[in-house]
């Protein structure tokens, strides 16, 4: 007599069908919600796999990087991505909204992922700073970026007219003559030595 308690072989087949399907249900559903919206400016790499790509496949997806609140699980979600393979090498196809510096076709490694979680948490305007301080300055410390930072001008000119005008009564030290005073050559000089401004106007101190 058979026991009750047992299954039969398609009862298991159903039930192993079923967690596996849910499993699979369970992997699309957190899949999604990293998936990238391209409207949002935030930062994004397409993830594919070393194996797929040289077996003539692209398949991946868009992951948000802000959507992620740490580095393990950004990792999880995209071994959860490539399930399909035993242990996939991540191949980081393409990147969008975060420094050129700070791709890597191969890896993104803890300290990295962390530095663009912090980009993504600045506003518009002082992402675009920030990118002219690596320019000028081969550097991505964000508390020597903070330290240096001055603010935004037209030219070099305007900044030095301005550091003239706060830090020096020039019209009382000079008289009449403070209207021959030469901002340009001014400029020249403490962009020399002192301060450099990046593409996008964006001055710095030399620290």
């Amino acid at each position: 007599m058979q026991d009750k308690n047992l299954f039969s072989e398609q009862e298991l087949e159903q039930e192993f069908v079923t967690v596996k399907l849910g499993e699979a249900l369970e992997a699309n559903e957190r899949i999604r919600e990293h998936g990238y919206d391209y409207t949002s400016g935030n930062p994004a790499v397409y993830c594919g796999t070393y194996r797929k790509y040289n077996e003539g496949s692209i398949d991946g997806a868009w992951l948000d990087l802000a959507s992620f609140k740490d580095y393990d699980e950004f990792m999880e979600v995209c071994r959860l991505l490539h399930r399909d393979e035993e242990d996939p090498e991540l191949m980081f196809q393409d990147y969008e909204n975060f420094p050129r510096d700070w791709y890597s076709e191969s890896c993104m490694d803890e300290e990295t992922f962390d530095k663009i979680k912090k980009y993504a948490e600045m506003d518009e305007s002082r992402q675009e700073a920030f990118d002219d301080y690596m320019d000028t300055r081969s550097d991505d410390d964000f508390d020597s970026f903070e330290e240096a930072y001055c603010g935004e001008w037209d030219s070099e000119e305007d900044f030095a007219e301005q550091l003239v005008n706060d830090c020096y009564n020039i019209d009382n030290m000079m008289g009449s003559l403070s209207s021959y005073f030469d901002y340009k050559a001014f400029a020249r000089d403490l962009f020399m030595t002192d301060y450099t401004m990046g593409e996008h106007g964006h001055v710095f101190r030399v620290l």
